[in-house]
Protein backbone atom coordinates (compact mmCIF):
# COMPACT_ATOMS: atom_id res chain seq x y z
CA UNK A 1 0.00 0.00 0.00
CA UNK A 2 0.95 3.53 -1.33
CA UNK A 3 0.94 7.01 0.28
CA UNK A 4 0.66 9.86 -2.34
CA UNK A 5 2.61 12.35 -1.11
CA UNK A 6 5.28 12.28 1.91
CA UNK A 7 6.92 14.93 4.04
CA UNK A 8 9.88 14.32 6.27
CA UNK A 9 9.99 16.24 9.47
CA UNK A 10 11.06 16.32 13.12
CA UNK A 11 8.47 15.37 15.76
CA UNK A 12 7.77 18.49 18.86
CA UNK A 13 4.90 17.21 21.05
CA UNK A 14 1.32 15.75 20.86
CA UNK A 15 -1.07 17.97 22.68
CA UNK A 16 -3.72 15.00 22.50
CA UNK A 17 -4.17 11.91 20.80
CA UNK A 18 -5.72 13.19 17.62
CA UNK A 19 -2.31 15.80 16.64
CA UNK A 20 0.71 16.09 16.81
CA UNK A 21 2.99 19.12 16.41
CA UNK A 22 5.51 18.74 13.83
CA UNK A 23 8.38 20.83 11.96
CA UNK A 24 7.78 20.19 8.68
CA UNK A 25 10.60 22.60 6.10
CA UNK A 26 10.98 24.85 8.99
CA UNK A 27 7.30 25.33 9.97
CA UNK A 28 5.23 23.98 12.19
CA UNK A 29 2.95 21.94 11.49
CA UNK A 30 -0.56 19.88 12.77
CA UNK A 31 -0.89 16.95 11.82
CA UNK A 32 -3.97 13.96 12.26
CA UNK A 33 -2.23 10.86 14.73
CA UNK A 34 -3.65 7.93 12.90
CA UNK A 35 -3.33 5.99 16.01
CA UNK A 36 -4.97 6.51 19.14
CA UNK A 37 -2.27 4.11 21.11
CA UNK A 38 -0.06 5.86 23.79
CA UNK A 39 3.12 4.97 21.23
CA UNK A 40 5.12 6.78 23.48
CA UNK A 41 8.21 5.12 22.89
CA UNK A 42 7.90 6.17 19.24
CA UNK A 43 6.75 9.57 19.49
CA UNK A 44 9.59 11.50 21.18
CA UNK A 45 10.59 15.31 20.76
CA UNK A 46 13.05 15.23 17.80
CA UNK A 47 12.11 11.52 15.86
CA UNK A 48 12.10 11.63 12.61
CA UNK A 49 8.62 11.24 11.55
CA UNK A 50 6.86 11.21 8.24
CA UNK A 51 3.36 12.79 7.03
CA UNK A 52 1.11 11.95 4.27
CA UNK A 53 -0.14 15.31 2.85
CA UNK A 54 -3.49 15.32 2.49
CA UNK A 55 -5.28 18.99 2.27
CA UNK A 56 -8.96 19.34 1.83
CA UNK A 57 -11.75 22.16 2.82
CA UNK A 58 -13.61 19.24 4.73
CA UNK A 59 -10.13 18.30 7.22
CA UNK A 60 -9.00 20.81 9.79
CA UNK A 61 -5.16 19.36 9.13
CA UNK A 62 -3.34 19.07 6.01
CA UNK A 63 -1.01 16.20 7.15
CA UNK A 64 -1.72 12.51 8.36
CA UNK A 65 1.71 11.35 10.66
CA UNK A 66 2.22 7.81 9.22
CA UNK A 67 5.71 7.03 10.00
CA UNK A 68 8.79 7.21 12.89
CA UNK A 69 12.30 6.54 12.81
CA UNK A 70 13.41 4.31 16.09
CA UNK A 71 16.86 3.83 15.75
CA UNK A 72 17.84 1.64 12.83
CA UNK A 73 14.02 0.62 12.26
CA UNK A 74 10.93 2.81 10.33
CA UNK A 75 7.63 2.16 11.82
CA UNK A 76 4.38 2.75 9.80
CA UNK A 77 1.97 4.05 12.71
CA UNK A 78 -1.08 4.18 10.54
CA UNK A 79 -3.91 2.30 12.35
CA UNK A 80 -5.55 1.99 8.89
CA UNK A 81 -2.45 0.65 7.11
CA UNK A 82 -2.72 -3.07 8.78
CA UNK A 83 -6.14 -4.00 7.03
CA UNK A 84 -4.99 -2.05 3.86
CA UNK A 85 -1.79 -3.94 3.81
CA UNK A 86 -3.18 -7.21 4.39
CA UNK A 87 -6.31 -6.99 2.10
CA UNK A 88 -3.69 -6.29 -0.41
CA UNK A 89 -1.76 -9.94 0.42
CA UNK A 90 -5.32 -11.56 0.36
CA UNK A 91 -6.06 -10.12 -3.01
CA UNK A 92 -2.49 -11.21 -4.05
CA UNK A 93 -3.47 -15.17 -3.32
CA UNK A 94 -0.84 -15.06 -0.58
CA UNK A 95 -2.82 -15.81 2.41
CA UNK A 96 -4.91 -18.67 1.43
CA UNK A 97 -5.39 -20.50 -1.68
CA UNK A 98 -8.66 -20.42 -3.89
CA UNK A 99 -10.26 -17.04 -1.84
CA UNK A 100 -13.11 -15.99 -4.29
CA UNK A 101 -14.62 -13.31 -2.13
CA UNK A 102 -13.38 -10.91 0.64
CA UNK A 103 -16.14 -8.41 2.44
CA UNK A 104 -14.37 -5.98 4.56
CA UNK A 105 -16.14 -4.97 8.14
CA UNK A 106 -18.22 -8.30 8.40
CA UNK A 107 -20.76 -8.71 10.59
CA UNK A 108 -21.42 -11.70 12.81
CA UNK A 109 -24.20 -11.61 14.79
CA UNK A 110 -23.57 -8.56 17.07
CA UNK A 111 -19.83 -8.53 16.32
CA UNK A 112 -18.22 -7.05 13.64
CA UNK A 113 -14.94 -8.48 12.06
CA UNK A 114 -12.22 -6.85 9.76
CA UNK A 115 -12.48 -9.49 7.14
CA UNK A 116 -15.12 -11.98 5.61
CA UNK A 117 -13.31 -14.74 3.53
CA UNK A 118 -14.61 -17.35 0.84
CA UNK A 119 -12.70 -19.72 -0.67
CA UNK A 120 -12.73 -23.52 -1.84
CA UNK A 121 -12.48 -24.79 1.11
CA UNK A 122 -12.74 -21.91 3.66
CA UNK A 123 -15.28 -19.95 4.72
CA UNK A 124 -13.22 -17.20 7.49
CA UNK A 125 -13.53 -14.62 9.66
CA UNK A 126 -10.32 -12.56 10.33
CA UNK A 127 -9.11 -10.12 12.99
CA UNK A 128 -5.96 -7.63 11.90
CA UNK A 129 -4.08 -5.83 15.14
CA UNK A 130 -1.50 -3.71 13.90
CA UNK A 131 1.12 -3.70 16.61
CA UNK A 132 3.81 -0.66 16.61
CA UNK A 133 5.39 -1.69 19.88
CA UNK A 134 9.32 -3.59 19.67
CA UNK A 135 11.69 -3.92 22.30
CA UNK A 136 14.77 -5.79 21.86
CA UNK A 137 13.59 -6.92 18.72
CA UNK A 138 10.62 -8.15 19.89
CA UNK A 139 7.02 -7.26 18.61
CA UNK A 140 4.56 -6.73 20.72
CA UNK A 141 0.57 -6.22 21.49
CA UNK A 142 -0.98 -4.63 22.97
CA UNK A 143 0.32 -1.23 23.79
CA UNK A 144 -1.97 -0.51 26.26
CA UNK A 145 -5.12 -2.40 27.67
CA UNK A 146 -7.58 -3.26 25.70
CA UNK A 147 -11.17 -4.90 26.23
CA UNK A 148 -11.89 -4.49 22.49
CA UNK A 149 -8.98 -6.46 21.78
CA UNK A 150 -10.20 -9.44 24.24
CA UNK A 151 -13.61 -9.12 23.15
CA UNK A 152 -12.67 -9.94 19.36
CA UNK A 153 -10.64 -12.89 20.37
CA UNK A 154 -14.02 -14.91 22.18
CA UNK A 155 -16.31 -13.57 19.13
CA UNK A 156 -13.85 -15.24 17.01
CA UNK A 157 -13.53 -18.39 19.24
CA UNK A 158 -17.53 -18.81 18.77
CA UNK A 159 -16.98 -18.18 15.09
CA UNK A 160 -15.08 -21.47 15.76
CA UNK A 161 -18.16 -23.37 17.58
CA UNK A 162 -20.37 -22.66 14.45
CA UNK A 163 -18.37 -24.16 11.91
CA UNK A 164 -16.14 -21.38 10.51
CA UNK A 165 -12.39 -21.23 10.27
CA UNK A 166 -11.40 -18.16 12.19
CA UNK A 167 -8.43 -16.11 12.06
CA UNK A 168 -6.34 -13.73 14.38
CA UNK A 169 -3.42 -11.51 12.06
CA UNK A 170 -0.84 -9.80 14.03
CA UNK A 171 0.34 -7.14 11.38
CA UNK A 172 3.50 -5.79 12.71
CA UNK A 173 4.38 -2.75 11.09
CA UNK A 174 7.65 -2.80 10.76
CA UNK A 175 10.94 -5.32 9.60
CA UNK A 176 13.57 -7.25 11.51
CA UNK A 177 11.83 -8.45 14.51
CA UNK A 178 12.77 -11.59 15.60
CA UNK A 179 9.35 -12.97 17.33
CA UNK A 180 6.15 -11.73 18.43
CA UNK A 181 4.18 -12.41 22.03
CA UNK A 182 1.58 -10.82 23.44
CA UNK A 183 2.38 -8.00 26.13
CA UNK A 184 1.51 -9.38 29.60
CA UNK A 185 2.83 -6.51 31.53
CA UNK A 186 0.63 -4.17 29.94
CA UNK A 187 -1.99 -6.28 29.49
CA UNK A 188 -2.22 -10.06 30.74
CA UNK A 189 -5.46 -11.24 30.11
CA UNK A 190 -4.94 -10.40 26.39
CA UNK A 191 -2.39 -13.05 26.30
CA UNK A 192 -4.38 -15.54 28.54
CA UNK A 193 -7.45 -15.22 26.24
CA UNK A 194 -5.25 -15.33 23.31
CA UNK A 195 -4.17 -18.58 24.46
CA UNK A 196 -7.05 -20.11 25.25
CA UNK A 197 -8.68 -19.18 22.10
CA UNK A 198 -5.77 -20.71 20.22
CA UNK A 199 -6.21 -24.11 21.80
CA UNK A 200 -9.94 -24.16 20.56
CA UNK A 201 -9.11 -23.76 16.72
CA UNK A 202 -8.69 -19.97 16.48
CA UNK A 203 -5.66 -19.04 14.46
CA UNK A 204 -3.09 -16.63 15.51
CA UNK A 205 -0.08 -15.53 12.72
CA UNK A 206 2.02 -12.82 12.93
CA UNK A 207 3.70 -10.88 9.97
CA UNK A 208 6.51 -8.76 9.31
CA UNK A 209 6.47 -5.22 6.94
CA UNK A 210 8.49 -3.80 4.32
CA UNK A 211 8.07 0.16 5.42
CA UNK A 212 9.48 2.93 3.51
CA UNK A 213 8.37 6.68 4.02
CA UNK A 214 5.80 6.10 1.35
CA UNK A 215 4.63 2.72 1.84
CA UNK A 216 4.07 -0.96 3.71
CA UNK A 217 3.55 -4.37 2.26
CA UNK A 218 3.49 -7.72 4.01
CA UNK A 219 6.56 -9.67 5.02
CA UNK A 220 7.05 -12.70 6.25
CA UNK A 221 5.33 -14.77 8.25
CA UNK A 222 7.43 -14.65 12.08
CA UNK A 223 7.02 -17.21 15.35
CA UNK A 224 4.24 -16.42 17.90
CA UNK A 225 5.79 -17.00 21.29
CA UNK A 226 2.58 -17.20 24.08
Amino acid sequence: MLYASIYKGKFISRPNRFIAEVDIDGKTEICHVKNTGRCKELLVPGATVYANYADSPLRSTRYDLVAVEKGALMINMDSQAPNRAFCEYMEQGRFLDGITNIKSEAKYGASRFDFYIEGSANKAFVEVKGVTLEENGVAMFPDAPTGRGVKHLNELALCISEGYDAYVVFVIQMEGVSYFTPNYKTHAAFGEVLGNVMSMGVKAMAFDCTVAPNEMNIGNQIPIRL
